[in-house]
């Protein structure tokens, strides 16, 4: 799970208060900061659809932005792109993810209808396991699901994302989807690269502002039956390590699937193994929520690319 500390935080404390069970504080402790009340991370619960709000294009298309809570903080859950999890009407569906990661995950994929369907609905069902099915609509015209990209008061934006130097960028939870997909073998370690840049403009005289304000990014399998396994590429540059205050109030250290670009620009890489045959998308995520004014809980800023490979025996 890849958040930022106040997310984290603010799950905790809600998973604090409806904790059906709790284990001794002795089985949870950190070795110098005790914890008041251990939880036993859940698992077999739903995955529940969110809808984030809609964003307005410049053709009068509009976008609708979703995401879900895998209540499940103790496992992540696969759902198979079908009756399952499915996106009505069917010919907006393929984008949504089959994995679902622990916790909140605030943006992972977009929906976008094209002018004439813009006063129209557009459905996400998920049904996991035994449980009963859950469905959420996009929908625009209400205000408190209007979506904007405009800076955010402290000059925010989201960052601009490419597979290649010189190809197209993707901007903000929309992204875009790369041209050409990927083929390789099962077993066999592949890179996968992405050009980073924050076009933010903030005032440097800020002395928050002063060092710059790092990208993060984020991989994670989108798409596909198989594992995928991460390790740390050369040139990658890991977050920060986390204070014992930040662990004990639940933020998790980065993981090789995780890198920075501390001057907010670069050439991101990860080393990505697909354990078995077949078709897979990888989402790319990055953000610059170490800034004052961006954090996912206010849709605010960051942006997704998706890249397909073909994973041959």
């Amino acid at each position: 799970m890849k958040k930022n500390l106040r997310t984290v935080f603010g799950l905790v404390v809600g998973a604090i208060l409806v904790a059906a069970s709790i284990v001794p504080v002795h089985a949870q402790q950190l070795p110098t900061i005790s914890r008041p009340l251990g939880l036993r991370a859940p698992v077999g619960l739903p995955v529940i659809p969110i809808f984030e709000g809609a964003y307005e294009n410049e053709d009068g298309s509009v976008s609708y932005s979703f995401g879900y809570l895998n209540r499940n903080t103790g496992e992540a859950v696969e759902i198979p792109i079908g009756a399952n999890n499915r996106i009505e009407p069917a010919e907006f569906s393929g984008l949504q993810p089959t994995r679902f990661e622990t916790s909140r995950n605030t943006g992972v994929f977009t929906v976008t209808v094209p002018a004439e369907m813009r006063d129209g609905e557009v459905w996400w069902y998920i049904k996991t396991g035994q449980h009963e099915e859950l469905k959420v609509p996009g929908r625009r015209g209400r205000l408190g699901y209007t979506l904007d990209k405009k800076p955010r008061p402290a000059g925010s934006v989201a960052p601009l994302v490419a597979f290649t130097a010189d190809g197209p960028k993707g901007q903000d939870p929309v992204g875009l989807i790369a041209e050409e997909s990927l083929t390789v073998k099962a077993g066999s370690p592949v890179t996968l690269t992405v050009h980073v840049e924050d076009p933010s403009v903030r005032d440097m005289t800020d002395p928050r502002n002063v060092k710059g304000i790092p990208v993060r990014v984020s991989w994670y399998k989108h798409q596909g039956e198989g594992q995928v396994t991460w390790e740390r590429h050369s040139t990658s540059e890991p977050p920060p390590a986390l204070s014992e205050l930040a662990i004990a109030r639940g933020a998790q250290p980065a993981g090789p699937d995780e890198t920075q670009l501390s001057t907010g620009k670069g050439v991101a890489s990860v080393i990505a193994t697909f354990s078995q045959p077949g078709e897979y998308m990888i989402r790319t995520m990055a953000d610059n929520w170490d800034a004052t004014d961006s954090t996912e809980a206010d849709q605010c800023c960051w942006t997704n690319v998706y890249q397909r490979v073909t994973v041959t025996p």
